[in-house]
């Protein structure tokens, strides 16, 4: 059984587990599906190419890092936050300009000016303006121009044509021109309509929407610090070797920060289990293989120490435009031992890196 083995090393990590929020709390190993969305960018595939994985590592320490959280609310407040202008609103950019910052949890007023601290005049001027268009003037010109003005007129002109086609249903040129009075007099109703929504997109809502209201404060990130981890991958023969002939396009495994160093990318051949072998990694192992018993645990107290068990990513299918992962049962444990078995398995095997000197790694594909 042929499979590539990788010997990456890196600073420090963080695989984020989806459900966390405020302590973004991290797996102790990368989930399988970090790891092949990392091989297939290093490879450049636009489309899935199927490979099984075994994961196994340590790392040195876990620490709590604090950073600060920008969170831009999906709607602009007048009296909370900071009010900020984005400097590339049609770019997915998160750069900003702060305008000004409420001072109070509640009572703050950036329109009135009422206990704010002013970052940009000039902005701030602006925001006003743009507020004051969209809540004053134009609700105003509706109502004067539009609902005072010109719909009652077009309501009277409506009703003349009306009256008109009564009293001409006879008349057969009339009743043509009648009609198509009538179309001239719908156009007219959808133009007004159709301008004024333009002018009300152009100089209000989407000059507005370049403001939002930030808000910022404390979260946490887990960092894995002095990462080792062994990786095994099986796939076909073009897929694995595609991998090795772009290993070092592989720059990060986790979050874009967390950089990789390629210590050993070979290709590798499996064998059976020979006697009693002990794993020097923590890894992933397969809930069904460790419901069989295919391993050992070390007992504390007399309890079977068996592990953490998570359900990972691995590869996902659209559906519905919205990516449906398919999950994956698995123990995270260490201090575990491949027991020898009569059954053969697909999924467990070991790699006798060197054999001389005692070096091999238990490989539990998934």
């Amino acid at each position: 059984m042929k499979a590539i083995r990788l010997k990456l090393r890196q600073a420090s990590a963080n695989y984020r587990r989806e459900e966390t929020v405020d302590n973004k709390m991290t797996y102790p190993l990368p989930p399988f599906s970090t790891v092949i969305g990392a091989l297939h960018k290093a490879c450049g595939y636009q489309e899935y190419h199927p490979m099984d994985i075994s994961i196994q590592g340590k790392y040195g320490s876990l620490k709590k890092k604090v950073y600060t959280d920008h969170c831009f609310l999906n709607r602009t407040e007048n009296d909370r936050g900071i009010l900020v202008k984005m400097v590339n609103p049609d770019m997915l950019s998160s750069a900003y300009v702060e305008v000004a910052q409420a001072k109070k949890a509640q009572g703050n007023d950036f329109y009135k000016g009422i206990t704010i601290d002013v970052k940009n005049e000039e902005l701030l001027q602006e925001y006003r303006i743009l507020r004051k268009r969209m809540n004053e003037t134009l609700p105003v010109f509706k109502k004067k121009r539009i609902e005072g003005s010109f719909k009652p007129k077009l309501k009277k002109l409506k009703a003349s044509m009306k009256d008109r086609k009564q009293r001409f249903q006879e008349d057969k040129e009339r009743l043509e021109s009648i009609k198509k009075r009538e179309k001239e007099i719908s156009a007219l109703e959808k133009r007004v309509k159709q301008r004024l929504q333009e002018y009300e997109k152009e100089y209000c809502t989407i000059p507005y929407s370049y403001f939002r209201t930030l808000t910022k404060g404390p979260k946490y990130y887990e960092i894995l610090t002095d990462v080792e981890l062994v990786i095994h991958v099986r796939a076909d023969d073009e897929v694995m070797q595609d991998i090795l002939d772009h290993i070092y396009n592989l720059k990060a495994i986790g979050r874009s920060e967390d950089m990789v160093e390629v210590l050993e990318a070979v290709m590798v051949e499996l064998g059976e289990p020979k006697g009693t072998i002990q794993s020097r990694y923590s890894a992933y192992l397969d809930a069904e293989a460790v419901a069989r018993n295919d391993f050992r645990f070390s007992r504390t107290e007399g309890v079977t120490a068996i592990g953490t068990r998570y359900y990972l990513n691995k590869n996902y299918k659209i559906e519905n435009g919205k990516r449906v992962f398919e999950k994956k049962a698995v123990v995270y444990a260490s201090k575990y031992l491949l027991k020898i078995r009569n059954e053969k398995t697909d999924s467990i095997y070991v790699d006798y890196a060197d054999g001389q000197k005692g070096e091999y790694y238990i490989v539990n594909f998934i």
